[in-house]
């Protein structure tokens, strides 16, 4: 099962209280994104300052291997190395980056995915801060028995005539 940190942003001028609408929910685990595409996934996650390390150390490594006389294997695989590891460390670049900005770690929840978790915190976090939280209504889903489409096809309805 997931876990995921919970982060709460900076408060702004207009308001003294908590936005929970503004939480952030980071995930632990291997991030597939981040390992074959990352400077792309920093900059859509705005992590500036991790995408300048990310730039300076993957040239760095790249002059230094090609200096050394590796070959296009070995250079490939260095920089493959460090896809794998910019894919499994991405969460802690996330969570760096929060902090950096100001905002705070507020808790740790887990759950089967992302709406689970987000459902599991609100209900702990409404009960400490003694508000009744209640979730907002789920829109009908076309899923839904109560909400079914006729069916069309060779089936009768039930109770009409053949």
């Amino acid at each position: 099962m997931p876990t995921y940190t919970v982060h709460e942003p900076p408060a702004r001028n207009s308001s003294a209280a908590s936005e929970p609408e503004r939480f952030v929910f980071v995930r632990d685990g291997f991030y597939v994104w981040a390992f074959l595409l990352a400077p792309l996934w920093l900059i859509w996650r705005r992590q500036w300052l991790v995408l300048l390390i990310y730039l300076v150390v993957t040239f760095g490594l790249a002059l230094a291997t090609l200096y050394a006389g590796v070959g296009v294997a070995g250079r490939s695989f260095a920089l493959l190395l460090i896809a794998f590891l910019v894919g499994l460390e991405a969460s802690t670049l996330r969570r760096f980056t929060l902090a950096r900005r100001g905002w705070r770690n507020i808790g740790l929840v887990s759950g089967t995915n992302m709406e689970a978790a987000e459902q599991r915190f609100f209900n702990d976090w409404a009960a400490a801060n003694g508000t009744d939280y209640s979730p907002p209504p789920l829109p009908p889903s076309a899923a839904s028995p109560l909400h079914s489409p006729p069916i069309l096809g060779l089936f009768p309805e039930p109770g009409a005539s053949r």
